[in-house]
């Protein structure tokens, strides 16, 4: 008896998932390393979101931006190891440059998957609120937003490569981060987080 045909969208999946993961893994490792000083913890977080995002891109729902996605969950698992293990406060974690001021930085508090149904719930509404929110912002302020939150990139060296100037691209990401707290701000209240 022959095995049934393998589906062409599963063949397509698969090498999407492939070139995604070979594309981004360098920035992702040096994203996670900068914020996790132990390798082996570093490298615990990369195979989670990996293994997250195959799990996830299989879903019939599409990932839409596959490199914000994973730069998201792995910013979430690094949240997550430090409410576990609470080295430091996530205000003192090392940010990807220091040319930015407290007003322009969004603390996104998500609660830890391990802490039962209303946990999930809450961080499964935050999430969706906050994919919302980007999705309202205007392009350059959500492109701003996304590369130094969720990518760790510098405003220097996105000034240099994109020639807009390190004022403009702080005040994109304040506005961006007023935008979102203040979406951000009911959901927390009415979660009483």
């Amino acid at each position: 008896m022959e095995p049934p045909p393998t589906s062409h969208t599963t063949i397509d999946r698969d090498s999407d998932i492939t070139a995604t993961v070979v594309r981004e893994r360098a920035r992702l490792v040096n994203f996670i390393r900068r914020r996790i000083r132990d390798p082996e913890d570093a490298e615990d977080i990369l195979q989670d979101v990996f293994h997250e995002f195959v799990q996830a891109y299989r879903l019939p729902s599409p990932i839409e931006q596959a490199s914000a996605w994973l730069f998201r969950a792995a910013r979430n698992r690094i949240i997550d190891r430090f409410r576990k293990k609470r080295e430091q406060p996530l205000a003192d974690l090392p940010q990807a440059d220091d040319d930015a001021s407290n007003e322009y930085r969004l603390d996104l508090i998500l609660p830890a998957y391990d802490t039962g149904p209303e946990a999930v719930y809450a961080r499964t509404l935050l999430l969706k609120t906050l994919q919302d929110a980007l999705d309202e912002l205007p392009a350059n302020q959500r492109e701003v937003f996304v590369a130094h939150e969720l990518e760790g990139r510098s405003f220097k060296d996105m000034a240099s490569e994109s020639g807009v100037a390190l004022n403009t691209l702080l005040a994109r990401k304040r506005y961006a981060v007023l935008h979102l707290r203040a979406r951000l701000q009911t959901i927390y209240d009415d979660l009483d987080i």
